[in-house]
């Protein structure tokens, strides 16, 4: 019952906190961290030992898959340079330099105790640097390299842990090390193949939400498990694996099971990223006690915490600033390796790396103390001030506005590629249906296009749809549950019904949500596909008051404007009544137009179907 009640009331505070961090604008982890530092010494709460197998083996899998699983493929490759740098080379140099620093101002501590706790502290978290880098905004190149780096660095320092622990315990081979690397790296690479071809093969005949779900819970332990039965690496598994299996996810998962598979993992992985950050502060009452009892004077203790916290946060930035000149292709702008170095907040696993080491090394208790004031210490300092650099840099965070065009842009694609199928379909279509598809698909895609009206005032098409809409549904929900009430139909038949009204509203929520996203300063498309089109129609200057002179010949209002750039017609977009632009198109064959609107310079190309 005891541990009933700590765990309910562990996961209240977690809920609390990450309120009241939203209101305080704090990083949740940060805020918990503080407050499982405060509990401690709280009459009453009992004294928590955070083992290292329940991080390594009960937290660290899922944490690591449901990170994986969300993780572009694409954008993981895009930048696995700059990632393997950073989680390979650069643990073993932080590792090294620690182990220099420590061993100099402990000399009793010997080399190898001094190379565990520098691969302990080297690993930057799995959740902290993303938690506050996405909150703040951070360039998504920044983040994808923060996800990338903290799903692989484990592995090394992992690694580099086992061969400092063989060394205590009798000595180790330079050989030896070299085999464990490549055991590792290369043995976690096949069984996360090995599990990904299996769960995929396993999806293809699984249509059942909960049973796919199911699967995808055992997934990254069993990959971890097997991965480490064989002393290969269970962290490189279990992220190999939840990289291909989110990369696949849209071929070999049906639709409801990537919808109930995304939800679940959002939730677990909120529980336990949390949760996580809790138990870290929660540490602290005992470890300062253990450290009461070290032969080392108290003003060394201290030093050396603060110097190894110096220690892990200098050589990362330096690293960061040197490895810079060696980009000669796509090179990271300074001020985003800065932050990059800036954000290497420490986690759980520095923590539950510390407990592995043996109890009779020298000073373990010291150990431990230094790998909680480098995660304290990196989590206080550097997550709170991240945000500060981050706008005294001026490294500019991902413009809601550009999203809107991208998204807008690439539904109008595939809008067109499902139309080019229609007209490959045989039917016989006596009842409308074909233009009801159609009239469903141009909503859809006409509503992404007008979340890029500039007119705050104006509700659009696509807004007053969704408000009379939500009204109906609001009204339809009330009369099935007044039916329910009265039990004259079926419970399950009440469920399903209201099921398909809360999925008609969570797309309208959708598509709010989508449309919240304040724009300042001017929308432009910045990279991707082009064409000739695009190339020979560059971006001109619109009227100061265009206007669509058919729309006000015919006594219609528009929704937006657009400016043919071959001969300068200005006409509305396909969300207004007329539908102008578009028809200017097919009497012209004039490829290319671009937003008459205020503060907009983007361009379409009708023939490719491409954003300049």
């Amino acid at each position: 019952m005891e541990l009933a009640l700590l765990l309910v009331s562990m996961a209240a505070v977690v809920l609390a906190a990450t309120a009241v961090s939203e209101r305080l604008h704090v990083p949740a982890p940060l805020l918990l961290v503080v407050v499982g530092a405060a509990a401690a010494y709280v009459p009453g709460v009992p004294t928590i030992h955070l083992e290292s197998e329940v991080v390594l083996l009960g937290l660290l899998p899922p944490l690591l898959y449901a990170a994986a699983i969300q993780t572009s493929l694409v954008d993981f490759n895009a930048n696995r340079g700059a990632i393997l740098r950073l989680s390979v080379l650069l643990v073993v140099v932080t590792a090294l330099a620690v182990a220099v620093v420590a061993h100099w101002l402990v000399p009793s501590l010997g080399w190898a105790a001094a190379i565990a706790i520098g691969a302990v502290v080297a690993p930057p978290d799995a959740v902290a640097a993303t938690a506050v880098a996405r909150r703040i905004g951070l360039p998504r190149r920044v983040v994808t390299i923060l996800e990338g780096e903290s799903l692989l660095n484990d592995a090394t320092a992992l690694v580099t842990l086992r061969t400092a622990i063989a060394a205590l315990s009798g000595g180790v081979t330079l050989a030896a090390v070299g085999g464990d690397f490549v055991l590792a790296a290369g043995g976690g690479v096949a069984i996360g193949v090995l599990f990904f071809l299996l769960v995929a093969r396993l999806r293809k005949h699984v249509t059942d939400p909960l049973m796919d779900t199911a699967i995808s819970f055992l997934t990254p332990f069993a990959a971890f498990v097997a991965a480490e039965e064989i002393h290969a690496s269970g962290v490189i598994s279990v992220v190999v694996a939840g990289l291909l299996l989110g990369h696949k996810a849209p071929i070999i998962q049906t639709a409801q099971s990537r919808i109930t598979e995304r939800i679940t993992w959002r939730t677990v992985a909120f529980v336990l990223e949390n949760t996580v950050f809790l138990l870290i502060g929660l540490q602290l009452d005992w470890i300062l006690e253990d450290v009461q009892a070290s032969t080392l004077p108290t003003s060394r203790i201290v030093l050396v915490c603060l110097a190894t916290l110096v220690t892990v946060v200098v050589v990362r930035l330096v690293y960061m600033q040197a490895t810079g000149f060696l980009r000669r292709r796509d090179p990271i702008p300074a001020s985003w390796s800065f932050l990059i170095g800036w954000a290497g907040m420490r986690g759980v696993v520095t923590l539950a790396a510390a407990f592995v080491i043996p109890e009779d090394a020298p000073h373990r208790e010291v150990l431990l103390l230094v790998a909680f004031t480098v995660v304290a210490g990196t989590l206080l300092v550097q997550g709170l001030t991240l945000p500060l650099m981050t706008r005294l840099l001026g490294v500019p965070s991902p413009d809601p506005a550009e999203d809107a065009l991208a998204r807008a842009g690439l539904l109008q694609q595939a809008a067109d590629a499902g139309f080019a199928r229609l007209e490959e379909l045989e039917y016989d279509d006596h009842h409308g249906v074909v233009d009801q598809v159609r009239a469903r698909v141009d909503q859809r895609t006409f509503a992404a296009w007008e979340q890029l009206a500039t007119a705050a005032d104006a509700e659009t098409p696509s807004e007053l749809y969704a408000r009379i809409r939500g009204e109906m549904i609001d009204a339809e929900r009330d009369k099935v549950l007044k039916v329910r009430s009265r039990g004259h139909v079926p419970s399950e038949v009440v469920s399903q019904v209201l099921g398909m009204l809360d999925i008609e509203e969570s797309m309208l929520d959708a598509g709010s949500a989508a449309r919240a996203g304040v724009r300042t300063g001017t929308l432009a498309f910045a990279g991707g596909r082009t064409c000739d089109d695009l190339d020979t129609h560059p971006a001109v200057d619109t009227p100061p008051h265009p206007a669509c002179a058919r729309c006000l010949a015919d006594g219609t209002r528009w929704v937006s404007l657009r400016q043919c750039l071959t001969c300068g017609n200005v006409a509305c977009c396909d969300s207004s009544v007329g539908r102008h632009a578009t028809a200017h198109f097919h009497d012209s064959l004039h490829p290319v137009v671009e937003s008459a609107e205020p503060d907009e310079s983007w361009r379409w190309c009708y023939v490719h179907n491409l954003t300049g």
